[in-house]
């Protein structure tokens, strides 16, 4: 189990709310009404672990190591919320989201592979990080920017994490594994040809409820994702390579091969869903049917 071995290290590196953040460093001459509109916005983002959460729990109820690692990675992204909201509790309490605000993310999502889901969260920590670090440069007021920083090292290692879970589902699923990872990892790196940012918070994932079925569109300002990274924190084509060169190198380590371009990573998809069918091609040649009158033992 992987579990019992995180939960020592995210334990040894967590930080305590009271202690760890300044806020007697507080500048209210430094904070914007713009920015403090988006610390509300991502306070109730942050929120959406809670469905995330229920996901993850549902469709692996066959990986208890996993679902147990959720009890840590769902306690501190619930604590990032809050963290944000005491934020706006000190300082501006007339932007502290309601209950109701916050219970508007919290719906079903479709089930969906759980290898592909898996990957896609991996990669969207690795995107949240680099957000959250652009978020940290571009605010002004010094308690925010330390708070950025630290929920930006947090899904760090929580990508680290995931990417434990991916190496143990490679050991169990193999080529499978492998060409599901390569499949989301294709998708997550292609973000400068898609119109929309590409995080879990901004896919689709209940068919029933489309459009209003990403945690995005149930936020007070539906398009304040796109504005706050295209205008505000400015995550132009520089920081998207960042996170494109970071998920070809931890892929590339996963695979241990080396990815220098997303179309390497395609190449290399294309080979092992090939396999993979052929795998599988075999695999049902090979169950002969029972004679006519038989009764399979």
């Amino acid at each position: 189990m992987i579990y019992p071995e995180l939960f020592k290290q995210l334990e040894a590196v967590r930080w305590n709310m009271d202690q760890d953040i300044p806020w007697s460093q507080f500048d209210a001459s430094r904070l914007s009404e713009e920015q403090a509109q988006t610390v509300k916005m991502n306070a109730i983002t942050e929120w959406a672990a809670l469905p995330a959460t229920e996901m993850f729990l549902r469709d692996n109820r066959d990986d208890s190591d996993f679902s147990a690692f959720m009890s840590v990675w769902f306690f501190e992204e619930q604590k990032h919320s809050l963290v944000l909201m005491e934020y706006l509790r000190r300082f501006r309490p007339d932007l502290v989201p309601t209950e109701a605000e916050l219970h508007a993310v919290r719906f079903d999502f479709d089930p969906a592979p759980k290898l592909e889901t898996l990957m896609l969260h991996f990669c969207g920590e690795i995107r949240l990080n680099h957000w959250y670090r652009r978020a940290a440069e571009w605010h002004s007021e010094p308690v925010i920017k330390a708070i950025y920083e630290t929920l930006a090292r947090d899904e760090a290692r929580h990508g680290g994490a995931y990417l434990r879970y991916m190496k143990k589902a490679m050991q169990k699923f193999g080529d499978e594994a492998r060409a599901a990872f390569a499949k989301v990892g294709v998708l997550m790196a292609s973000a400068r040809r898609t119109a929309q940012a590409l995080h879990p918070t901004n896919l689709h994932v209940n068919t029933s409820l489309f459009p209003r079925d990403t945690v995005q569109s149930r936020l007070p300002d539906p398009k304040w994702l796109e504005a706050w990274l295209d205008t505000q924190i400015q995550f132009d084509s520089v920081w998207e390579g960042k996170v494109v060169e970071r998920i070809l190198h931890n892929l590339g380590l996963l695979m241990e091969r080396s990815f220098a371009s997303v179309q390497e990573l395609n190449r290399y998809r294309k080979e092992l869903t090939a396999k993979v069918a052929v795998a599988a091609a075999t695999a049902a040649s090979n169950v002969a049917p029972a004679a006519p009158g038989v009764k399979p033992a």
